[in-house]
């Protein structure tokens, strides 16, 4: 049988029975669909991240205090961001520092333990350089604001007392400070975010702070980091390098991709579920086209048709029943990736092996479900096929 006439012979039952046909082939639509969608998707949410944490940069770490062989609250030194910003390789170092016993609120009028996750923080001048970060709206603290009572929100902070513009007043520390700036978010800083900063001068005049550090970030050299982070407990507190926690934020970043990683592994088997459930679905289309078929078989046996031939013609049936399924999954699959890039922002990111293997798990999800239908024509004699006219 020329190759031709196979796929006549493979496309005239599905012609002939084209309802049966479109919901059989659907099954295997869903499942290289959801194949080619979670690849695509996690191909461009990856992209994203990695586009991100490139322009963040993996070069900053930061300080804090950990806890004593008793689980009491450490402190860092006071001098601690001095010493830091010796160390070799080192290029930018700052600070932050934890107003504790103060508030932010949008009025006098709330409740002062009303906190709404909002932390006060005494910050340098030089930590938007080193955190990277920029300002939506006024400008951050500077010589001249920092002390007064002046306030720079972070990006969350700002959402949740309401506040969307410079020059509006918040309650802090039992008097009014004026919000000369809000912050962009900042993913690797998000205590930062939800924070309002003040000056270090006017949190220690007026507002109590002591002067120690909560969180030190510093910036060095790419080729630096590893001998920065293995000096850095040390000269942060050398008296007590075991009480210092050293972390790197875009580790968490990184982390992420792990998690999405584990995630898609989920998503894929459901897909590869939805493609067994399509398979089964194509079989039992091709059984029952064998049934009703019947009197076909016999004719073309009477005619000189090999079971061979029989055979043939009724896998590709299933493979080509299937193949239409795997190209309408694909596309549908590449529409949701380019989607869902373009609505979040994305790099397009299309995996081209996912769609070669969607539509290769398609085809031999199709020769495979055509097996025992192709076999069971195949073995039908001329007399019982054509008893059943």
């Amino acid at each position: 049988m020329r190759v031709s006439d196979l796929g006549r012979e493979s496309t005239s039952g599905l012609r002939g029975r084209p309802a049966r046909a479109v919901l059989s082939l659907l099954g295997i639509a869903v499942g290289v669909t959801a194949m080619v969608a979670v690849l695509g998707i996690s191909a461009a949410s990856q992209a994203g991240l990695i586009a991100q944490i490139s322009s963040l940069g993996t070069n900053m770490l930061t300080v804090a205090p950990g806890r004593d062989l008793f689980g009491g609250q450490t402190e860092l030194p006071v001098e601690s961001v001095a010493m830091v910003s010796r160390i070799e390789g080192v290029r930018s170092v700052s600070a932050v520092g934890a107003v504790g016993g103060h508030s932010v609120r949008r009025t006098d009028k709330i409740d002062p333990d009303d906190t709404n996750g909002i932390a006060v923080l005494a910050a340098r001048l030089d930590l938007l350089d080193t955190l990277g970060g920029s300002v939506t709206a006024g400008s951050y603290l500077s010589p001249a604001t920092e002390r007064y009572p002046a306030v720079v929100l972070g990006a969350v902070a700002a959402s949740r007392l309401g506040v969307g513009s410079v020059g509006d007043q918040v309650y802090l520390g039992e008097r009014w400070f004026t919000v000369v700036g809000l912050l962009a978010p900042l993913p690797l800083a998000p205590e930062v975010d939800r924070a309002a900063l003040v000056g270090w001068p006017v949190a220690q005049t007026d507002l109590g702070f002591s002067g120690h550090p909560t969180t030190i970030y510093e910036r060095s050299a790419d080729e630096a980091v590893a001998g920065v982070r293995q000096v850095l407990a040390a000269t942060a507190n050398p008296e007590n390098p075991q009480n210092v926690a050293v972390s790197r934020p875009s580790d968490a970043l990184t982390a992420q991709l792990a998690t999405r990683s584990a995630f898609d592994q989920l998503f894929l088997g459901l897909g590869a579920v939805a493609l067994l459930v399509g398979g089964i679905g194509v079989a039992n289309t091709m059984i029952i086209s064998v049934l009703e078929r019947r009197g076909e078989i016999g004719m073309r046996r009477s005619l000189g048709a090999t079971r061979r031939h029989i055979r043939a013609q009724f896998l590709a049936e299933s493979a080509v029943l299937s193949a239409l399924g795997g190209v309408i999954g694909v596309v549908v699959g590449i529409a949701v990736c380019v989607g869902y890039s373009l609505a979040r922002g994305l790099p397009v990111t299309l995996p081209w092996t996912a769609v070669g293997a969607g539509l290769a798990a398609a085809v031999g999800t199709g020769i495979a479900a055509g097996l025992y239908p192709a076999g069971r024509a195949a073995r039908l004699s001329p007399t019982e096929a054509l008893a059943a006219v």
